[in-house]
């Protein structure tokens, strides 16, 4: 490659560089943005949404055929963020021993969301059959990602094996019993 080759290649790379700067610079004196002061954005306060009341089927009547062991393999889907041996540590989420008859929000040494908090209650039956199914839906706000449990022959099954985990479960409800 010569030198005027050279030369040429230079000052097509220099004219271009030229022509942008140029370019850019007209583009900005006819195309100025104006100055409307400072922004101002009206925030109205929101307010967390109450619970969605869906349709769960009742669970005692699935209780009573549930199986214990198919519960268990249930509950790997959960083992990322909970225990369920008797004193065991507290994860993500909170350890599961005895969860079946005790106080929503009550296992000591985990700090539970306000939105668990203020659910209030007890862990029946029930009322974990239905936050099973679709855990934000049920508490809106509560801390627990799981997409939940749609299926309620899977969430017996799973009930069945927590109530194995337990020093003095309580009974199961009659097969006739119905959700509140």
């Amino acid at each position: 490659m010569s030198t005027l080759e050279l030369n040429k290649f230079a000052g097509a790379i220099l004219l271009a560089l030229l022509v942008i700067q140029i370019t850019s610079t007209l583009g900005d004196a006819l195309v100025r943005p104006r100055a409307h002061g400072p922004a101002q954005v009206a925030v109205a306060p929101t307010e967390r949404a109450p619970a969605r009341e869906e349709k769960v089927e009742p669970i005692a009547p699935l209780l009573a055929s549930a199986d214990a062991k198919a519960g268990e393999a249930a509950f790997k889907k959960c083992v990322a963020c909970h225990t369920v041996d008797k004193g065991g540590a507290n994860k993500i989420g909170p350890n599961l021993y005895g969860v079946i008859g005790r106080p929503v929000a009550s296992h000591g040494g985990f700090s539970y969301s306000q939105a668990m908090k203020g659910k209030g209650g007890e862990w029946t039956y029930e009322e974990l059959s239905r936050y099973l199914s679709a855990p934000s839906r049920y508490i809106p706000g509560n801390k627990m990602a799981f997409v939940g449990l749609p299926k309620s022959k899977e969430r017996a099954d799973l009930l069945a094996y927590l109530r194995t985990r337990a020093d003095a479960p309580p009974p199961l409800p009659p097969a006739e019993a119905a959700a509140p």
